[in-house]
C-alpha cells in the first residue's frame, strides 16, 4: 500500500522544505482570509495529500491521494471567491484541467492492473511489458501528468487559477504540486514502463522545450504580477522535462553516465524551483496584501517601505534567472551540460530537436533577466504609482519569518549542492541508474564537472567568494577614498519626474513585444482626452493592452466554439429529426464495433476498406438521405 524508497523519500523532503516556511507565512496571512476554518481544513488535506502521493505504491491509494489533490486545491481556489466571476471562471477551468489528466490515469492504472487496483507498481510492470501498445501507455502518462504540471499545450489554467487563489496556496501550488505531477513522470517511467523507446525521450525534449519558451515570453507581457509567475512556472516545468528528457534519451541509446546526469539536473531543479518560486509568490502575496493589488502598474518603490520583502523577492529573482552563482544557475548549468553532451549522437531526430532545446533554453534564459527586471524595477524601485504603494508598509512578523526561511533554503541550495546533488544520485541509483557523484566532483565539492566528455565545470563557492571579495573591494575603495555623496533630484530633460513620467511595464516590454508581436497579436486600445476637439492634442492619454494566448485561443477557444455549434445542430437534430437521429446513433455504433475489431484483434487494409464503404454508404442512405 505505502512504500519509503529513496525517490519517495526525496520528494517528501520536497514537500517539507517548501512546507514549513510556507506553513508560518500563512499563519501570518489568515488575518486576511475570512473562512480560516474552510481554508485550514482544505490546506492541511491538501497536503498530507501530497504526502500520500508520493508514498502510495498502488492504484487505488494513488488515485485517492490523487483525487483528494485536486479537490482540495480546488476549494483551495475558491477561498475568496465571493461570486467573483473571475476567481469562479478560474476554478471551474481548473476543475475540467485536472479532471482531464485524471481521466487518462485511470485509463492507464485499468490497462496495467487488469482490473486489479491493488496490485503494487513492480507487479503493474509485468502488464506493461506484454501489453501491445506501450506508446498508448506512454501518452495516458503524457496527458494525466503534464495536464497536472502545466506543460505546453496543457498548461493554460495555470495563469488564471494561480492569480486567483490565496497567495499561500499559490505557493504550495506552484512550489510543489506542479512537482508532485513530475513525481509521477518518474515513478511510473521507472517502475512501469522501463525500458523506454527514444521517441518518447525526444517528445518530451521537444514539450520542454516549447513550454519553457513559452511560459517566458507570455510572462513578459503579463502586468498581472501572480500571473507573471504562473507563466514562469510554465517556464521552469519545460526546464525540468528537457533534463528528463534528455535523461530518457541517453538511457535509451545507452549513455548510462549522461543519462543519470541529465535526471540529476531534472531534480535539482525540482527543488530550485520549489525554493524560489514559492518565495516569489509569498512576495507577491506579500505586496497584494499591502496595496490590494496584482496590478504591477500600481507599484513602486516599495523597498523604502518593505525591505525584506524587497530583498528576498531580489534573491529568489536572481535564482529564477540564472544568474551566477545562484542554485536557479546550478541547476540550468547542469541542464546545458547535459544537452551539450550529445555531440556524439547520429541520429537525425536527435540532431533537430536538441540544438532546438539548446536554443530555446539558452533563450528562455536571457528573456527571464529580462522578465525580472521588469518585475523587481516596476514593483520595487522608482516612485510610487498608487496612493495604495504610497501607503504600504511592511507585512507582519510571521509572513516576515516565512520569507526569510524560504530564502534560507534558495541558499542552501546554493551553498550545500553537493549534499543535495548526492541524494539525487542516490535516489537514481535505487532505481537502477549509474552512480555519477564521484564523477561531478572529481576535484572535492567546490567543483562541479559535466559528465559528458570535453564538458565545462564550475565552481560556485569560488564564484561567490569572487563576488563577495569584489563587492567588498569596491566598498572599501569607496570608504578609503571618502567620496561624497550628492543628492539632488532627478535629472529628466528638464522636467519634473513624477510616477507617470518614469518607465511602465508596458513601455520596458515594448521591443520584445513588438519583435514576437507574430506571437501575441494584442489587443491594443488607446484613449485620449483631446483639447478642443482636435486629436493631435491631447491633456492625458492611456494605452490598454491584452494578449490572448495563442494556445488558449486556437486548442480551447476555437474547439469550444466548435462543439457549442455541434451541440446545438444535435440538440435540433434529436428533437426535430428524430428518425435521422437514431440513424446516427446506429452509424456510430456500427463505427466502434468496426474500429474494436480492427484495432484490438486484427488489422487488415482490405478490412478495413471494406468497412469504410460500407459505413459510407450507410451513413449516405440513413443520415443524409436525399440530400
Amino acid at each position: 500500500m505505502f512504500q519509503f524508497d529513496f525517490l519517495s523519500l526525496i520528494f517528501i523532503a520536497l514537500i517539507i522544505l517548501g512546507f514549513i516556511p510556507n506553513f508560518f507565512y500563512t499563519l501570518g496571512y489568515l488575518p486576511h482570509i475570512q473562512r480560516k476554518s474552510y481554508f485550514l481544513i482544505h490546506y492541511f488535506a491538501f497536503v498530507l495529500s501530497m504526502i500520500g502521493i508520493v508514498i502510495s505504491n498502488n492504484a487505488l491509494v494513488f488515485l485517492f491521494f490523487w483525487e483528494l489533490m485536486s479537490l482540495t486545491s480546488w476549494k483551495l481556489i475558491l477561498t475568496e471567491a465571493n461570486n467573483e466571476k473571475s476567481t469562479l471562471s478560474a476554478a471551474r477551468f481548473y476543475f475540467f484541467m485536472t479532471h482531464f489528466g485524471f481521466v487518462f490515469l485511470l485509463l492507464f492504472f485499468l490497462i496495467i492492473s487488469d482490473g486489479n487496483f491493488e496490485l503494487t507498481f513492480a507487479q503493474m510492470s509485468e502488464t506493461a511489458s506484454s501489453f501491445a501498445y506501450p506508446t498508448l501507455l506512454f501518452f495516458f502518462l503524457i496527458f494525466g501528468f503534464l495536464s497536472k504540471a502545466g506543460a505546453v499545450p496543457l498548461h493554460v489554467w495555470l495563469p488564471y487559477a494561480h492569480p486567483e487563489a490565496p497567495s499561500p496556496v499559490s505557493a504550495l501550488m506552484s512550489g510543489i504540486m506542479l512537482k508532485i505531477a513530475i513525481y509521477g513522470l518518474f515513478r511510473f517511467l521507472f517502475d512501469v514502463l522501463y525500458p523506454w523507446q527514444l521517441e518518447w525521450g525526444v517528445l518530451i525534449l521537444v514539450i520542454g522545450s516549447i513550454s519553457s519558451l513559452v511560459g517566458v515570453l507570455y510572462a513578459l507581457s503579463e502586468h498581472d504580477i501572480k500571473a507573471l509567475l504562473a507563466n514562469h512556472s510554465i517556464e521552469n516545468i519545460g526546464i525540468i522535462l528537457i533534463g528528463f528528457g534528455m535523461g530518457m534519451i541517453f538511457d535509451s541509446l545507452g549513455f548510462r553516465t549522461l543519462s543519470t546526469f541529465s535526471f540529476i539536473a531534472a531534480l535539482f531543479h525540482i527543488f530550485n524551483h520549489m525554493s524560489f518560486k514559492s518565495l516569489l509568490f509569498m512576495g507577491a502575496g506579500s505586496v497584494l496584501y499591502q496595496t490590494k493589488t496584482k496590478n504591477i502598474e500600481k507599484y513602486g518603490a516599495l523597498i523604502k517601505s518593505m525591505p525584506i520583502t524587497a530583498w528576498t523577492f531580489l534573491l529568489a529573482s536572481i535564482s529564477i534567472s540564472a544568474l551566477p552563482p545562484s542554485n536557479g544557475f546550478i541547476s540550468e548549468w547542469m541542464t546545458f551540460q547535459a544537452l551539450l553532451g550529445s555531440q556524439n549522437i547520429a541520429d537525425m531526430s536527435l540532431k533537430l530537436a536538441i540544438p532546438f532545446a539548446v536554443f530555446s533554453l539558452a533563450l528562455t534564459s536571457g528573456l527571464a533577466i529580462a522578465c525580472f527586471v521588469k518585475a523587481f524595477g516596476i514593483t520595487f524601485l522608482g516612485l510610487h504609482r498608487s496612493e495604495n504603494a504610497k501607503h504600504a508598509k511592511e507585512v507582519n512578523g510571521l509572513m516576515n519569518f516565512g520569507m526569510v526561511l524560504m530564502a534560507l533554503v534558495v541558499v542552501s541550495l546554493m551553498m550545500f549542492a553537493p549534499f543535495y546533488i548526492y541524494y539525487f544520485d542516490q535516489a537514481l541509483l535505487s532505481l537502477g541508474k549509474e552512480s555519477v557523484y564521484g564523477k561531478i566532483f572529481v576535484d572535492g565539492i567546490f567543483t562541479l564537472h559535466s559528465a559528458g566528455e570535453n564538458g565545462g565545470v564550475v565552481s560556485p563557492v569560488l564564484l561567490l567568494g569572487a563576488l563577495i571579495g569584489i563587492t567588498s573591494l569596491l566598498i572599501g575603495v569607496y570608504k578609503l577614498l571618502n567620496i561624497k555623496t550628492r543628492i539632488y533630484r532627478t535629472w529628466a530633460c528638464g522636467n519634473r519626474t513624477a510616477s507617470n513620467t518614469q518607465y511602465s511595464a508596458t513601455g520596458f516590454t515594448g521591443p520584445i513585444r513588438r519583435f514576437f508581436y507574430w506571437l501575441y497579436k494584442p489587443d491594443e486600445s488607446i484613449k485620449k482626452d483631446n483639447i478642443f476637439g482636435y486629436e493631435t492634442k491631447f491633456s492625458t492619454a492611456e494605452y490598454k493592452m491584452h494578449v490572448t494566448p495563442l494556445f488558449e485561443q486556437s486548442l480551447y477557444l476555437a474547439p469550444a466554439k466548435a462543439i457549442n455549434i455541434i451541440s446545438f445542430w444535435i440538440y435540433k437534430l434529436a428533437h426535430f429529426e428524430k428518425t435521422r437521429y437514431v440513424a446516427m446513433i446506429f452509424n456510430l455504433l456500427l463505427m466502434v464495433l468496426f474500429s474494436y475489431r480492427n484495432f484490438v484483434y486484427e488489422f487488415s487494409w482490405a478490412t478495413l476498406i471494406l468497412e469504410s464503404i460500407v459505413m459510407i454508404i450507410s451513413v449516405k442512405i440513413l443520415v443524409i438521405g436525399e440530400k
